[in-house]
C-alpha cells in the first residue's frame, strides 16, 4: 500500500508539472504587447488587490500607460512600489507609466503594479480579472489577468508557481 501512494503522488507530481498551464493570452496594441497578465487571490473582505503583467515596446517611441479599469473594482491606479532606508514606500503614478521604445517593463509584487481598490468581490484563484488599460498612443486596450493563489508570486508557467508548490502529505517527497 506504501508502495501503492508513493508511485500515486509522483504521478501527480509528474503530472502537475508537465501540465501545459493556462495563461492569459498576450495582446498586441500598436507597437506594444501585453503578456503573462495576472492577479493574486485575495481573502474575503479583501477592498484591494494586485494586477501585474509584462509590457513590451517594439516600436520607436515611448507610450504611457494613463489609466486602466475594470468592473471588479471601483477604481485602478497605477501604483510604484520602492525601498527607501529600509522602509517600503508605495505611490501612485500621477502622470502613468512609460514605456520606452525597445524597452519591457514588468509589472510584479515589489515593483509597478495595478492597484485594484474597492474590490466589489474577493479574486478567486482559477478566476480571470477582465481589464482595460488606457494607452497615451496605442488607446484602449482590453486584457485579461489570470487569478493565481494568494502568495503566487508570478503567473502560471512562468517558473514563479513553483516556490508555491507544499510537499507536506506526500510520501518520500521533498519541497524544492
Amino acid at each position: 500500500m506504501k508502495t501503492s501512494l508513493h508511485g500515486i503522488a509522483c504521478a501527480v507530481l509528474i503530472a502537475c508539472l508537465f501540465a501545459a498551464p493556462t495563461r492569459a493570452d498576450d495582446v498586441k496594441a500598436g507597437d506594444l504587447t501585453i503578456s503573462q497578465g495576472w492577479a493574486r487571490a485575495t481573502p474575503r473582505g479583501a477592498k484591494v488587490g494586485g494586477g501585474y503583467m509584462t509590457i513590451k515596446n517594439e516600436g520607436s517611441a515611448p507610450d504611457s500607460l494613463v489609466s486602466a479599469s475594470t468592473d471588479v473594482a471601483g477604481k485602478v491606479e497605477i501604483h510604484e512600489m520602492s525601498m527607501s532606508n529600509g522602509v517600503m514606500k508605495m505611490r501612485p503614478l500621477e502622470k502613468g507609466l512609460t514605456v520606452e521604445p525597445g524597452k519591457t517593463v514588468k509589472l510584479a509584487p515589489s515593483g509597478y503594479h495595478l492597484m485594484l481598490m474597492d474590490l466589489k468581490s474577493p479574486l478567486k484563484q482559477g478566476e480571470k480579472v477582465p481589464v482595460t488599460l488606457d494607452f497615451e498612443k496605442a488607446g484602449k486596450v482590453s486584457v485579461s489577468l489570470d487569478v493565481e493563489g494568494v502568495g503566487a508570486q508570478g503567473p502560471a508557467g512562468s517558473g514563479e508557481g513553483m516556490k508555491q508548490m507544499d510537499m507536506k502529505g506526500m510520501p518520500g517527497m521533498k519541497k524544492m
